[in-house]
């Protein structure tokens, strides 16, 4: 039961005088204000991303680096993707080599012969295989420490690592050679 309040004409009146200058409204909704955006640590989001992009595309600089038996190296300038297309196997191999069954003299040879042979003939992938050491004395690599140290010193060897699986593993490696002038 609503209560009803009797309004006299005064009262009426000082309503009517304090609402003259009200104007309707255009839609009955409440206009509520967005809430204020999350703080965001821009600079930290844009250091980052500096971080990031400057690892991408920076050289990797005289690198060698081992993970179990795997190597890998790659000269300045030779940037990640290189190095990441050159490990996943994605170079058409051009020439190959297989070190197996011989002394480390005579494979040291072999791989300057064939290092500079392909390097004049215009090719920029080949693979030498070293094998792993599973037939030598203790089961150690008798040659890959030697196909190693050759590459890193010969100077037309942009980059190397250790091919997949599929393709020998850790007993052979895939060598990128420097375009020929």
């Amino acid at each position: 039961m609503t209560k009803r309040y009797d309004i006299d004409d005064d009262e009426r009146e000082l309503f009517r005088s304090k609402l003259r200058d009200a104007r309707p409204l255009r839609h009955n909704k409440v206009m509520l204000r967005p809430p204020p955006p999350t703080a965001e640590p821009r600079q930290t989001l844009l250091d980052e991303a500096a971080v990031v992009e400057d690892l991408r595309r920076a050289p990797l600089d005289l690198v060698e680096h081992r993970t179990g038996e795997e190597s890998v190296y790659a000269c300045t300038g030779i940037d990640r993707m290189t190095l990441r297309r050159l490990r996943r196997g994605q170079f058409s191999i051009e020439a190959h080599l297989d070190l197996h069954g011989m002394s480390k003299q005579q494979a040291s040879s072999e791989l300057a012969h064939f290092l500079n042979q392909n390097q004049q003939l215009g090719r920029r992938c080949v693979r030498v295989v070293h094998g792993k050491g599973n037939r030598s004395p203790g089961r150690e690599p008798v040659l890959r420490g030697m196909v190693v140290r050759r590459l890193l010193k010969h100077g037309e060897v942009l980059a190397f690592c250790s091919a997949p699986p599929h393709d020998g593993g850790t007993g052979a490696v895939y060598i990128l050679l420097r375009k020929r002038r």
